[in-house]
Parts: structure tokens; sequence; C-alpha cells
């Protein structure tokens, strides 16, 4: 299974979006391990869902796969993002992204979930693997989603949006 580097090879611009996008996933899964060490019950999966619900329309800007930058394309080239999105699978492109959106996707990997919850009863050991559960998990649905925002801007020849610099709220 190649990674979303490996999909953006070729593309200059592809493959700095795909590293940028990985520098907000690496943080963001760093948050999720911290909040996964913690033993509270279910608030891994709260903290989780939030990460997502904020990093997904990040990923998706760097793409420019948002549903206001699809707005401003015209209807033949968000025909083709639609169909390139559909046949991607992704239910995360181009969208609004609610917590119930994020939590319908983190279904797919329900069980590591569980099997950190349930080891946050180990004392210590339990806390470091469920920490542990939660970065890779964070980190393997943010990688998942870079690969369909990789997939569906080359199947649609999207030309990506400049970078965002740090402290600005969109594109110069």
């Amino acid at each position: 299974m190649p990674t979303a580097l490996q999909l953006a090879e070729g593309d200059p611009a592809l493959v700095a979006a795909v590293q940028r996008s990985r520098k907000l996933l690496n943080r963001r899964a760093l948050a999720a391990a911290a909040a996964g060490a913690v033993p509270v019950p279910g608030l891994d999966w709260m903290v989780d869902a939030a990460l997502l619900t904020r990093l997904v329309p990040e990923i998706n800007a760097e793409f420019g796969l948002t549903p206001a930058q699809l707005d401003q394309l015209t209807p033949n080239k968000r025909e083709q993002i639609q169909k390139a999105s559909a046949l991607v699978g992704s239910t995360l492109i181009g969208r609004l992204i609610t917590r119930d959106l994020v939590t319908r996707a983190a279904g797919k990997i329900g069980l590591r979930l569980t099997a950190a919850q349930a080891a946050k009863f180990v004392p210590l050991a339990g806390q470091a693997v469920s920490a542990l559960m939660g970065y890779t998990t964070l980190r393997y649905l943010g990688e998942e989603h870079l690969k369909d925002c990789v997939r569906v801007a080359r199947a649609a020849g999207l030309a990506l949006p400049p970078p965002v610099r740090p402290g600005q709220s969109s594109p110069p």
C-alpha cells in the first residue's frame, strides 16, 4: 500500500502539500497520545474526534478541497472533483466536517479504540499502550485521508492553492 508521499511522487505541489499536512498530522497525533495517557475513560475518544474535526479541514485546505475552495471552481471542475471523490470513496472531501462525520469515518478502527479504553485500566503500562494506540489511530486516519486527497487532486487535475503561512487565514 503506497503512502501519500509515494502517491504524490512526480508532482512538486502535491509533495509539498503532503509534507505540510504531515506536520499538522504529527502535532495532532502527539496531542492524541497525550489524551490517551490520561486515565479517564472516554476522554481520548472525545479528544480524537475534536482533533480530527479540526485536522481534516486543514488537510482539505492544503489540497484545495474545502467547500469554500470548491465553490470558487467552475461547475465542470467541481463535478470532476465530486466524481474523483466518489471513486476514491472519501466522505471527508469537500464537505463541512462534523464530529458525527468524523465518528463514522473512525468506525473503521473501532476495535483499536475499544482496546485502548480497556488498556487504561492497567496502571502505567496500560496508559502507555493507550497513548500509543491514540497516536497510531490518529496517524492512520490522517494518512488515509491524505491519500484520498492526493488521489482526488490527481484524478481531477486540480491545481493546488498556494500554501497558507502561519498566522494567515487564507492563501494570498
